[in-house]
């Protein structure tokens, strides 16, 4: 995030007005927040947890400006007292987070806050924002990748994004979510990821005819030579155009290592395949043949099924939007409050009539459960914080909702991963944020330790989320107690 710009009020009004009302009842709580998802997006199977290090600045910078104090003071809710506490504003609590390219499931704490309660409740619209709209992303793009079954992706959705921030930290989520490159210049220069394109149909159009402009083109960027072919008629003008370019590439001993073709309209199934033969005679085999037009996972998928010969694909639109399911759904809700002369936590429950929306009470952490013979994932544990298990001991876990479904890991087959850690403590920075493409290379190890059944794109089967004995008894308690 830019530290030029000043986030601190990128938040709900009604989070400033909360703070002043615990400001005035001189509420000193430590208090415990948890940020989760209750439906993973898309259809999916997972999600990818993403934008951890832009909360990382935003936390980093937090603090009221004199204009910030200022236009509260304009509004005339807010008295002196309490601007006072927030011109010395700054956050001094614990933050735990998944480390970004995490493969995640509902109801497990994502972000998990621990702070004075005006701190944590400050945070929360941001901190929503951020997380949300970035595991947006990288799960769309997982699914599009995933799709493409090792075909490289590119995202370019710039233009089509609800505006700049959403365009830039959109197209960074898509490349930790397993996109090659983006064309978002801006994107590549902040986050060092590689920036790709080709060229608009306005270049062609630009010129007197497709082949002086193709070999313009071909002079200009003789190693990365992709042309695009469908501008007047794809396999009467446009390949035969290219073939003609890349024999005087050849001819000229200039021919280079990455070329091709780039597709944008028609049957692409069709198109694909027919240019596929032509390349393939005038001696073009290794050819790369792009394309893109309005592409899913799920026309991807198809593509592929229908032997479509496509190697690499531009997406954007239904992918910067994520545009079947463009919003991630995440809260952020209260477990726990611990007084100034107490030790422990007590811990706190939203009920519900609807049962996904009662919370899980109390100082959390997730542990991961590994099978040790495949690596892959068995389930996902929620847990109390202060809970520990021991890997050569036999763990039952069981369904929360229907408790008769259970399952006995014996000691020595399983695997156990704390999957929460920490990021800020006491106010400062703990976590040593990785690049982007490290960030790109977890994500795919991540994915790959979850089932092909969990990975498809429709009907997948979905990971178990468990509570631990000790949280479930918990959580029954506390319902109980409110009957």
């Amino acid at each position: 995030m830019d530290e030029k710009r000043n986030f601190t009020l990128l938040t709900d009004f009604y989070e400033l007005t909360m703070m002043q009302g615990y400001f005035r009842e001189k509420a000193d709580d430590i208090v415990v927040f948890d940020a989760f998802y209750r439906k993973n997006p898309s259809g999916s199977g997972y999600a990818i947890a993403c934008g951890l290090e832009q909360v990382i600045d935003y936390i980093k910078n937090l603090s009221f400006s004199y204009e910030d104090v200022d236009y509260l003071r304009s509004l005339n809710m807010f008295d002196e007292e309490f601007l006072n506490y927030l011109a010395g504003f700054h956050f001094t609590g614990d933050i735990y987070a998944i480390p970004e390219g995490s493969v995640v499931f509902p109801y497990e704490p994502l972000v998990k806050v621990v702070a004075p309660i005006m701190e944590a409740q400050l945070v929360e619209t941001a901190l929503l924002n951020i997380v949300n709209h970035q595991s947006l992303i990288a799960t769309k793009a997982s699914r599009v990748c995933y799709a493409a079954k090792g075909d490289g992706i590119m995202e370019f959705g710039l233009r089509r994004a609800q505006g700049p921030d959403a365009g830039t930290f959109g197209a960074r989520a898509a490349v930790i979510g397993g996109c090659v490159g983006t064309s978002n210049v801006i994107c590549g220069k902040q986050f060092g990821v590689p920036v790709l394109g080709t060229h608009a149909h306005s270049w062609i159009m630009s010129f007197p005819d497709e082949y002086t402009a193709f070999k313009r083109y071909a002079e200009l960027y003789p190693d990365a030579c992709t042309l695009l072919v469908d501008t007047y008629d794809t396999l009467k003008s446009g390949v035969p155009n290219a073939i003609r370019v890349f024999d005087e590439m050849k001819a000229e001993g200039k021919m280079p290592t990455r070329y091709g073709i780039r597709l944008d309209s028609g049957d692409l199934a069709y198109l694909s395949k027919k240019a596929r033969k032509m390349l393939d005679a005038a001696g073009y085999p290794d050819a790369v043949i792009a394309a893109s037009s309005d592409l899913d996972e799920y026309l991807i998928n198809s593509l592929k099924n229908q032997g479509a010969a496509i190697t690499s694909w531009g997406v954007g639109t239904n992918l910067i939007t994520s545009a079947d399911n463009p919003s991630f759904g995440g809260v952020y809700k209260l477990a726990a409050i611990r007084k100034p002369e107490d030790e422990e936590f007590t811990a706190k429950i939203k009920i519900s009539e609807n049962p996904a929306k009662i919370t899980n009470p109390g100082n959390k952490t997730v542990f991961r459960l590994y099978n040790k013979e495949t690596g892959k994932i068995k389930a996902d544990l929620i847990a109390l914080s202060d809970e520990t298990y021991n890997e050569a001991e036999d763990l039952e876990i069981f369904d929360q909702m229907a408790t008769w479904k259970r399952s006995t890991l014996p000691g020595g087959s399983y695997e156990i991963r704390e999957m929460l850690v920490p990021v800020f403590l006491k106010g400062q920075c703990v976590y040593q944020n990785p690049s982007t493409m490290e960030i790109r290379e977890y994500c795919q190890k991540e994915l790959n330790t979850l089932w092909d059944e969990t990975r498809r794109l429709v009907n997948p089967q979905e990971v178990f989320v468990d509570l631990s004995k000790p949280l479930y008894d918990l959580k029954q308690k506390l319902l109980n107690s409110r009957h």
